[in-house]
């Protein structure tokens, strides 16, 4: 383990840590006494028992029965080197211990037998007549009366030399018989039938027969029906009474095998079973040869072929036996002594595992008591001389307080029966064993007997009331970040770059789910992995580029396929482009889940061995953090161990362990043991720098692990540039991170979230699509704040998980075509749409039964996606399996390109051209990132723009900005509003809905609602606008109905009375909202609309000495001009507008903050449009033009009124869409 930071700690913060210290101390003291012991009982039992004592230590010494005291006490007592004095220390230090526990009404019973023992050794230690201490391998060879010095000076031989003749002298053997097919059975036989032998099989678990036909084996219907016509039978049951009974009972064996063929027992059975076993089949008469052949090892090393196999017997037994052992073993020991031999030292064995696990249990239970932390006391006798192989293995079950049976507590209670057993027909005193196998049967009377065999530490909780369980606290984020070291004082950015140029390596990342591009930007994602593909793409020479593998939704086996297969594909388009060399980085969870190590082992298989796998699962934008190796996830101020949070209970890739070098012995299932895993600490990345972590990489053997602690993406750099160091001086590395180590290896320099108008698609008015699959909590509370936030603006659909994963093919399509059809709707219709799934969590009973559900919600998800036909403005898919399913199965994405962020952490792509959308933005939004708040945050900030500016004056204020005029279009009845509506949307424009007096009064209120709803209703800013208010009393009511802007008409009054009847309304306008735009005539047009006709001789021209006072007194916000515009239609002669005088207009009243409006735009032509807009006007009036089209509509006869209506709209419409190019508001809408 890598040393951790220094801390400065106070005096009291001292003398806590002085008495955690002397209370850790005496638990070591603990475990080491109760080991001393039970290795001397060990050794004596395997004297005893005629096994050489340094066979013994041999072969122990690489098993599970080890410890350290063993390991290292054991060659110094056998060498008569452990003295009195030794002793006598320790059992000073044991009895410190037995009065703190006499204290805390504790029981030792353990350590006060060990204790008991150690004074008896002790007092015989002293020789007779002098004072000089004798070595306490004498002391111990008078307790037992016992001469094991002689035993150890006996003539060696090595049990593995004879396992390697036997080996080699063995007989070819045809068909193997196999009694019991249990956990270790099965995996032994299946081993069998890959090593080429025919095997038939027999259990009593009929299901388990079914699974050994599927594994390509034969069976029988009972012992004696597989034990026929066979050279070798193996039997591997639990215990005497079986063995006895399938080879002596009704269908036995025995009876049917055939002369000559070989039985090979490999229960855990006493040696006086098996030497009483062989005698009887002797007596058979048939030359029935026996092997007694125990083995250890565990259900995996069974099922791989690589037990530990301590066989004894005859020779010619063994070498008929030969070949069935070797292929069932990596260790293959030959113990002389004939038959009893092997069972002799397995026996011995397990009274060391035993007695390993009970004093464990001990230990722990006692710290607890204590007030010790648990998981700080295990790491810290873990890495001391008071360690056991049992006590690393079994204690993490005891933390986790996790008692799912890997070795069942009764196998104990047998095992250590069978010692017991052993020592009172020897004659042999052995305590501990004795006090140990009392705590099994303890375990097993109240019901554990069936359970894991560490619940026997549930023994000393049921008597004492502790709690050995050791959950890890959950800590301050801002306390812990700030006990840190400082950082690397230099950014390692620039170092990075110039490395990676002189390294020329591209960084290949295969990304279990989309999410992993989450911290990049502008590199390209591949959703296909064909050589042609990677050839392609390897010839740009990119930095980096990832391919999403998806792996994360597959089985074990399919994830391991796939990335094998790009592995493969990688390798064949390396070689075919010039100088290219790569790096693999696996991209995972930052929460740990994911197929670990079956993606590494699958990824070396093909790249071949590399120096070590790096494990950094470090992700800041997460909240994820590795501090003292233990791996937390983020609660805002909180750091929670990872094996604590949601994630971990993961249906499919669940796990227990925090502590990344745990984590990494917990998915390896023991190939790779905590303690051989490499931590690179906080303090050398911060004290040391990147040649500090390129010295370590360096020195590391061959095929590492290391994990890596960061607290800060500072770290992280640190560590990448440390790691490039490496590779240009030859090493190489396989790389399983989260995200955050991508981008550093690069060099990445972090932008900001980036939206719509950073895309150029701001203006776009298509609804957006949001997509939700993940089922963790934290996407369900993301998704009731997203309803509640933005409830109002989406709409939803919500479908059935059940009918998708678990009804009828039927009522799943049914529920499919119902979601795709409500969503084309909804986005048809502008309407952002957000998709669920329903938020029961509905797993299987196994993680391949949850995958499965998986898959089918997720398919179904693809199924939903790809009948929508609407473009949306952007896709949200929130869930890694989600999005990646969505990107590939339903768009049809081949590649994309990482434009950057949504949020942090929240990855923007955009889609390519080959997919069904190429250029929508796709925001991939993983299932564990953000707050609450997350998802919402995003929609809102990716919403449509407001569908209707506040106000009339808005809009000409944006045309003033913009350089162009909106046209205010005179409508009377609803078609009217339709056709100007529907024209806007569809030229992107702003416009007005403009209601003349002789519209209201025959159109009233109802026509005002009706344009008032349809403003609301349209994609894009439509106002509504009163014209020629000439009454008080109209412009006063036009005010109250809801109008947006109204224009007062005093032109027909004198100078004096038009200021003070505009100046009225404006006041009036203005206190009641100080958006409504007012509008005012100064002159006096010509010309006829709506029956009101202006003669020539009234009409007046706008005096510009006039109009700097009247926009003064007024306070209006538009002026409409007169400069020789009419109503109606012009002169045959055509417009003659005064455009010098509406240029000076133009430059009092841009002063003033006044917009200009020209009536009449009817029937000019686009050159006087244009010159006008250059002129100021903002604002044309529409009105001849499209009643004449409304008007011609009619005269075309019409089957049915409707018809009449949809006509009348064309027709307008295309009046209007061409007044909105003439004018320049098309695709303004949104400016």
């Amino acid at each position: 383990m890598a040393a951790q930071p220094t801390e400065y700690v106070s005096a009291g913060e001292a003398e806590d840590a002085a008495a955690t210290a002397s209370k850790t101390k005496m638990v070591h003291d603990l475990l080491q006494g109760i080991h001393l012991v039970a290795s001397m009982e060990a050794i004596a039992l395997g004297a005893q028992a005629g096994i050489h004592p340094w066979i013994v230590y041999d072969i122990i010494s690489h098993a599970a029965g080890n410890s350290w005291v063993f390991e290292n006490h054991m060659p110094q007592l056998l060498k008569s080197d452990i003295k009195a004095d030794f002793v006598s220390t320790l059992l000073q230090d044991l009895r410190a211990a037995l009065d703190m526990a006499k204290s805390l009404a504790f029981p030792l019973p353990l350590l006060a037998v060990a204790h008991r023992q150690l004074i008896l050794a002790s007092s015989h230690c002293l020789q007779v007549g002098n004072d000089v201490a004798a070595p306490l391998v004498e002391a111990w060879e008078k307790l037992l009366r016992l001469n094991i010095q002689d035993a150890a000076n006996a003539e060696l031989y090595s049990p593995e030399q004879l396992a390697l003749q036997v080996a080699t002298k063995s007989a070819a053997v045809k068909r193997v018989g196999f009694i019991g097919l249990g956990a270790m059975g099965f995996g032994m036989a299946t081993h069998l039938l890959k090593s080429n032998f025919c095997v038939l099989g027999f259990d009593v678990y009929k299901p388990t027969l079914a699974r050994f036909v599927d594994a390509g084996g034969l069976i029988g219907a009972s012992p004696a029906d597989v034990s026929k016509d066979v050279d070798v039978l193996v039997v591997m049951v639990a215990n005497e009474a079986q063995a006895d009974s399938v080879l002596y009972g009704e269908f036995g064996a025995v009876k049917v095998l055939p002369a000559g063929a070989a039985v090979i027992l490999s229960s855990t059975v006493s040696p006086a079973f098996v030497i009483q076993l062989e005698q009887r089949l002797i007596n058979e008469g048939k030359k029935l040869k026996f092997v007694d052949a125990p083995v250890s090892g565990g259900v995996k090393r069974a099922a791989d072929g690589t037990l530990t196999i301590m066989a004894s017997g005859t020779p010619e037994a063994l070498e008929c036996a030969g070949s069935v052992l070797s292929a069932m073993s990596e260790k293959l020991y030959v113990i002389k002594g004939g038959c009893g031999a092997g069972s002799g030292i397995k026996m011995v064995n397990q009274l060391l595992a035993g007695v390993h696990i009970a004093s464990a249990a001990e230990a722990m239970a006692f710290g607890a008591r204590l007030g010790l932390h648990t998981r700080k006391l295990f790491q810290s006798i873990a890495n001391s001389g008071a360690t056991s192989w049992m006590f690393e293995n079994r204690v993490p079950h005891m933390l986790d307080n996790d008692y799912t049976p890997y070795s069942a507590l009764d196998i104990f209670v047998k095992d250590l029966g069978i010692v017991c057993n052993e020592c009172s027909s020897r004659n042999l005193p052995l305590h501990i064993a004795t006090v140990a196998n009392q705590l099994f049967l303890a375990g097993s009377a109240a019901g554990w007997g069936r359970q894991d065999d560490a619940g026997v530490v549930r023994v000393y909780e049921t008597l004492t009331g502790v709690k050995v369980e050791g959950k890890l606290p959950i800590l301050e984020k801002d306390v812990v970040l700030l006990s840190l070291p400082h950082e690397w004082p230099l950014d390692p950015i620039d170092d990075i770059h110039r490395l990676n140029q002189s390294n020329l390596k591209t960084l290949v990342v295969l990304d279990d789910d989309p999410t992993g591009t989450q911290t990049v930007h502008d590199i390209e994602v591949l959703t296909e992995w064909s050589t042609e593909a990677l050839v392609d793409q390897f010839r740009k020479k990119p930095s980096c580029f990832f391919i999403l593998t998806n792996s994360r939704a597959l089985s074990s086996d399919k994830a391991s396929s796939l990335v094998k297969d790009v592995c493969t594909n990688l390798s064949i388009a390396a070689r075919g482009v010039e100088n290219v060399d790569y790096t693999v980085v696996l991209r995972g969870d930052s929460t740990l889940r994911g197929h670990f190590p079956e993606e590494a082992d699958a990824a070396v298989s093909v790249i071949g061995e590399v120096d070590a796998w790096i494990i950094c699962p470090f992700f800041l934008q997460g909240g994820r953090y590795t501090i003292n190796d233990i791996h937390y996830v983020a609660d805002s101020n909180r750091l929670v161990p990872a094996g604590d949070t949601e994630f971990a209970k993961d249906a499919a890739f669940g796990y227990k362990s925090s502590n990344l070098c745990e984590w990494v012995e917990e998915k390896t299932k023991g190939r790779i043991p905590a303690r051989d895993v490499t931590s690179v600490s906080i303090e050398l990345l911060r004290k040391g720098g990147p040649d500090a972590v390129c010295e370590l990489l360096c020195g590391l053997p061959k095929e590492s692990t290391c994990i890596v602690n960061a607290a800060s993406e500072r770290d992280v750099a640190v560590f990448s540039c440390g790691m490039i160091q490496a590779e240009l001086k030859g090493k190489t590395f396989l790389c399983r991170t989260a995200a955050s180590f991508v981008s550093s290896c690069i060099g990445i320099i972090p932008k900001a979230p980036m939206l719509p108008k950073d895309l150029g698609i701001n203006k776009q008015m298509e609804g957006a699509l949001i997509v939700v699959g993940s089922y963790v909590p934290k996407t369900t509370k993301q998704v009731e704040e997203l309803k509640l936030q933005c409830g109002h603006m989406l709409k939803c659909i919500e479908v059935s998980v059940d009918k998708l994963a678990l009804k009828s093919a039927e009522e799943r399509e049914e529920e499919i075509n119902r979601a795709a059809e409500m969503a084309n709707h909804f986005l048809g219709a502008s309407k952002d749409t957000l998709i669920m799934t329903s938020r029961e969590l509905i797993t299987g009973k196994t993680p391949s039964e949850s995958l499965e559900i998986n898959f089918r919600v997720s398919s179904a998800l693809v199924e939903i996606v790809k009948q929508i036909s609407v473009s949306p403005r952007y896709i949200l898919a929130k869930g890694g399996i989600t999005s990646s399913d969505l990107a590939t199965k339903a768009l049809g994405a081949k590649r994309a390109k990482i434009v950057g962020q949504a949020l942090a952490g929240v990855p923007l792509w955009q889609l390519g051209p080959e997919s069904r959308h190429p250029g929508v933005p796709y925001i991939v939004f993983p299932g564990n990132v953000g707050d609450s708040k997350a998802v919402a945050d995003v929609v809102k900030s990716w919403a449509l723009p407001a569908a209707k500016i506040s106000s009339t004056k808005e809009i000409l204020l944006n045309a003033e900005e913009g350089g162009y005029a909106v046209g205010a279009f005179n409508v009377y009845n609803m078609e009217g509003a339709q056709a100007v509506v529907a024209a806007a949307e569809e030229e992107n424009s702003p416009a007005i809905l403009q209601i003349h007096p002789s519209a209201l009064k025959q159109g009233g209120k109802p026509l005002v609602a009706c344009c008032i709803a349809a403003t609301k209703n349209a994609k894009v800013p439509i106002t509504v606008h009163f014209d020629h208010g000439t009454l008080k009393q109209e412009l006063m009511e036009a005010l109250d109905t809801g109008f947006d802007s109204v224009m007062v008409d005093g032109s027909h009054l004198s100078f004096k009375d038009n200021i003070s009847y505009t100046k009225y309304i404006s006041v009036l306008a203005h206190s009641k909202n100080k958006d409504i735009l007012v509008e005012a005539e100064l002159g006096r047009l010509s010309g006829t609309e709506d029956d009101l006709t202006v003669e020539d001789y009234e009409a007046r021209f706008t005096d510009v000495n006039q109009a700097e006072e009247f926009m003064e007194e007024t306070g209006i916000d538009a002026l409409a001009v007169c400069i020789g515009n009419v109503h109606g239609k012009y002169p045959p002669t055509g417009p003659n507008l005064k455009l010098d005088l509406l240029k000076d207009l133009h430059a009092l009243s841009s002063k003033k903050g006044v917009f200009l409006v020209l009536h009449g735009a009817s029937g000019l032509s686009p050159q006087l449009i244009k010159a006008c807009i250059e002129r100021g006007v903002r604002k044309f009036n529409v009105n001849t033009e499209v009643r004449k089209a409304y008007m011609d509509s009619l005269s075309s006869p019409r089957k049915d009124l409707v018809h009449v209506m949809a006509a009348s709209v064309d027709a307008m419409k295309v009046v209007v869409a061409e007044k909105m190019r003439l004018f320049g508001s098309t695709g303004k809408a949104h400016p």
